[in-house]
């Protein structure tokens, strides 16, 4: 359980960077919860908040030191997780799901299929502890943009990565690689 004082400095803190109408203040209190209980203290957090629908730009990447908002952008969700919503989670392989929790940005990777890419190490057991062997990753996509939001009324989905749009991945690489931390919010 969260600490009054860290819930009370994650609502400050969530004030003080200016993050009403970019990411609900639940979900950075979580994701700053999470990393507070395990004495993190990473210069860079993003939070993917997956209770708004794909059609939102529901990413943003928080300097934590500098207190300032780096970027907001979308994310898609896993087909395993439901359509416009992401309506359910799982840890699970082959589910194509999305899983909730904290993850250690790892390295930059070239992906076979996807390009440049960055490992993502499940922090939380039973609920994204299989990322590695699911081999969610973060990564750039061409369904994750305005057009074939345009298009489909919904953003594509993956196999359960956070994938972002393509022209993103680039300063995802050089904000979140080999330090940063992303916070996976859902219900």
């Amino acid at each position: 359980m969260l600490e009054a004082a860290s819930v009370e400095e994650a609502r400050s803190l969530f004030k003080e960077i200016g993050l009403t109408g970019c990411v609900a203040e639940s979900a950075f209190t979580k994701g700053y919860g999470s990393i507070a209980r395990r004495g993190i203290r990473p210069k860079v957090l993003a939070i993917a908040d997956m209770t708004l629908p794909s059609t939102a730009k529901r990413l943003c990447i928080i300097d934590l030191d500098n207190k300032k908002l780096l970027l907001r952008t979308y994310v898609a969700h896993g087909q395993g997780s439901g359509a416009l919503l992401c309506t359910s989670f799982s840890n699970r392989e082959g589910s194509h799901a999305t899983s909730k929790g904290l993850y250690r940005v790892g390295a930059e990777i070239v992906s076979p299929k996807h390009g440049a890419a960055l490992l993502l190490h499940g922090l939380d057991k039973g609920v994204n502890c299989q990322a590695e062997k699911r081999e969610v990753i973060m990564h750039g996509a061409d369904y994750v943009s305005e057009e074939f939001i345009a298009s489909n009324g919904r953003l594509g989905r993956s196999w359960g990565c956070p994938a972002v749009p393509r022209s993103d991945m680039a300063r995802m690489i050089e904000l979140l690689a080999g330090g940063g931390y992303l916070y996976v919010h859902g219900r």
